[in-house]
């Protein structure tokens, strides 16, 4: 299993991963699932990956000798261009692969998330399904995720604003969000890559990489624990009728203190 966000707002983005991978309980691995692509000064695109490691190994190979020949990624126009890019590999993987997987009831699983700037625009964020087709992400919805996605998604829905959210904010919602959903399940884990991108760098300046026993991330998770907590203890108490509504409730009771039939 896998968990992937990309965060983005008017200051640039935030993109995050896991790195657990696992083929049942007694095969669990390490592997990095974000992949950074720079013309530095021109374009920069981080991809993160989720679904079979084995199809998007294939996608990222090729699209890494691609960028290498100077194609793909190096030569489109705009950004949804690269998202359909990223697309038509995907399209050509599944054009060799499918076929034999499905024989053999695989389910063909992949998704990524592309995110980035070409200096033509400003900084965009795309989901890319394993159709090959592209979603762009939007200032009304400003962060797209793929994998184990449930536990992570009420924090980022509470707390990330297009406007308002700064890139140091959004570097705290999606650290709480992968804490979330590791804590939530054993099959999404750390080391956690992190990296944040302000609008126009067309470079990789800032990269960590978070494993558990990192000091930081561990001070992040339990202030965060202390505060919902403290938070939980403020609010207003919740008040209940002393003689409840027995029909509208659905309750039943019986009456008149007598013993019951015996059978």
């Amino acid at each position: 299993m896998t968990y992937c966000l990309g965060i983005r707002t008017k200051h640039g983005l935030v993109m995050a991963s896991d790195s657990r991978t696992n083929a049942g309980i007694d095969q669990v691995d390490v592997c990095c699932k974000m992949q950074n692509f720079v013309v530095p000064g021109e374009r920069m695109f981080t991809l993160l990956s989720s679904g079979s490691l084995s199809l998007t190994q294939s996608i990222i190979t090729r699209l890494d000798q691609e960028f290498r020949s100077g194609e793909g990624l190096v030569r489109v126009a705009n950004f949804y261009e690269a998202a359909r890019c990223v697309g038509r590999l995907v399209r050509e993987v599944a054009e060799l692969d499918r076929p034999y997987m499905e024989r053999d009831h695989v389910a063909f699983a992949v998704n990524f998330l592309l995110g980035g700037q070409i200096r033509v625009e400003e900084p965009q964020l795309y989901m890319v399904y394993a159709q090959g087709n592209p979603l762009r992400c939007t200032r009304s919805s400003p962060f797209l995720q793929i994998g184990e996605s449930k536990y992570g998604r009420p924090i980022l829905d509470r707390g990330v604003r297009y406007d308002e959210t700064t890139l140091e904010e959004g570097v705290k919602y999606a650290l709480l969000s992968l804490d979330s959903t590791m804590r939530s399940n054993v099959a999404v884990g750390p080391p956690i890559d992190l990296l944040v991108y302000a609008n126009d760098e067309f470079a990789v300046h800032r990269y960590r990489r978070l494993d558990r026993p990192d000091a930081e991330l561990a001070t992040i998770r339990s202030s965060w624990e202390r505060e919902l907590r403290r938070a939980i203890q403020s609010l207003p108490e919740i008040g209940f009728a002393a003689d409840p509504d027995d029909e509208r409730l659905g309750i039943t009771r019986r009456r008149g203190g007598g013993p019951a039939d015996q059978a």
